[in-house]
């Protein structure tokens, strides 16, 4: 569950409450008890990428070095 951060409009309170996301934002302000209370976004909810197709999933981590071919040195004969 996402933790939202409200803040009252009237009062200037500030509080975290933990809810859900399919539930309906509070409105009724608890410290001055009117209908000024307005949701934002709090630190609880995560960004997550699956898949393929984003850069952070598909090239954010670089590809393993390619061996360097080591050409074959031509041997001179020794007299």
């Amino acid at each position: 569950m996402p933790t939202y951060d409200y803040i009252c409009e009237s009062c200037q309170e500030k509080r975290e409450i933990l809810q859900k996301i399919s539930e309906a934002p509070l409105t009724l302000c608890t410290a001055c008890n009117k209908p000024a209370l307005r949701r934002g976004v709090g630190g609880g909810i995560g960004l997550v990428f699956k898949g393929t197709g984003f850069y952070i999933t598909d090239y954010a981590r670089p590809s393993p070095p390619l061996e360097q071919k080591k050409e074959p040195t031509a041997k001179t004969p020794t007299a």
